[in-house]
């Protein structure tokens, strides 16, 4: 690979352009050759989801997707992004324990107490072993720089949140697929304005981004022959990746006060992360207050999800996906453009729309029952 940049270089081409566009095509081409052979292999051996009560399909499916957008993400970024790997030792090794668990969880469901175990080392690996950690929060309820205990156990337990959250936004069609394609867009254009060092980071995004456009395919098809879900593999993953890139972009604003390493500010960084990732942040936090407040565990499976609050209002996989990732986008705008507010304040906003969000599909709901019992 390093002979090839070396070729571009003395032919006047922009290597970080031919990175950003042959990530993009060959993780999307790998994801797209993969999941036919992997459909095919999960009908033939019965490796199916199985409709439940918390189900909002009606047929068994596939649900090994997350297989091919791993091996997509793992070859493309290995080529194309591979800084990443020279800077953040543990990264590559802590994905691969997460397919791990993932594919085990999918095939023959492992105990939530198991999940969790692995979950603890990936995080623990990643943020003790490669120091990816969220360092200071700005001001945020008045503290700034975290000392390292604090910030290592804050940082982990930050990963083991993320990774839950996307798990349990993976309800309906295209929903934690669309959404991980918009945050990894986000954060990927913010690394590409915040210049050359970050450009790693850029193509990882990309690369993201192509995986997952290429499983929104078959996720999204209105052939039953062809669809496949991501599966645990698949929103672990992804929730793992956004959580990376999230704790990097925050740290991109601290000053290290390296040679090499340009100073940005942006006193907001932290709360625009949040902004970003606020749908999985809200709904995992929503249900959970919801489960306690009826005296329930908060690991009881319910149909409290935004997703599920929008099938109630007979919208369709598509149209429910369609409409939060809208909301939520809306909410990473006024983000964006309040981010010199105070960084309190800010926060505050962006929780209270996230929540709005979350119970507006109730509102809609019952004013629908009020007007049908006037009429």
């Amino acid at each position: 690979m390093k002979n090839f940049e070396l070729f571009l270089t003395q032919s006047g081409v922009p290597i970080f352009y031919v990175k950003v566009g042959l990530g993009f095509l060959f993780s999307f081409l790998i994801t797209y050759f993969s999941v036919p052979t992997i459909v095919k292999i999960s009908r033939r051996k019965n490796l199916m989801d199985e409709p439940g009560v918390r189900s909002s399909h009606l047929r068994k499916i596939p649900n090994l997707g997350g297989i091919a957008i791993f091996y997509s993400i793992g070859i493309c970024a290995s080529m194309f992004a591979y800084e990443l790997f020279d800077l953040y030792k543990f990264l590559f090794a802590s994905m691969i324990i997460l397919l791990y668990i993932g594919v085990m969880d999918d095939i023959v469901v492992m105990r939530a107490y198991k999940k969790l175990v692995a979950q603890i080392v990936v995080s623990s690996l990643v943020v003790i072993g490669s120091d990816i950690r969220i360092r200071s929060l700005f001001g945020i309820f008045g503290v700034y720089e975290l000392e390292y205990f604090v910030s290592i156990v804050f940082s982990i337990i930050t990963f083991i949140i993320l990774i839950n959250a996307f798990n349990l936004i993976d309800g309906i069609d295209g929903l934690a697929g669309g959404y991980s394609v918009i945050c990894s867009a986000l954060f990927g254009i913010s690394y590409y304005r915040l210049g050359e060092y970050n450009y790693p980071l850029v193509v990882l995004s990309v690369i993201i981004i192509g995986a997952v456009l290429a499983f929104l395919y078959y996720n999204l098809s209105n052939y039953r022959t062809n669809k496949i879900f991501m599966g645990d593999t698949g929103s672990m993953l992804l929730g793992f990746l956004l959580a990376f890139t999230s704790i990097c972009f925050i740290d991109i604003f601290i000053d290290k006060k390296l040679p090499d390493v340009p100073m940005y500010h942006l006193q907001s960084a932290p709360v625009v992360a949040v902004a970003i990732l606020i749908l999985p942040i809200v709904d995992t936090l929503n249900v959970i207050i919801i489960r306690l407040a009826n005296k329930k565990s908060p690991f009881d499976a319910d149909k409290n999800h935004i997703h599920h609050k929008l099938l109630k209002l007979n919208l369709t996989h598509r149209r429910s996906s369609f409409y939060i990732i809208v909301y939520y986008l809306f909410v990473v705008s006024v983000a964006y453009y309040f981010r010199h507010t105070n960084v309190n304040l800010l926060l505050l906003i962006i929780v209270a729309l996230g929540f709005l969000g979350a119970y507006i599909p109730d509102f809609i709901y019952r004013l629908k029952n009020n007007q049908k019992t006037n009429n």
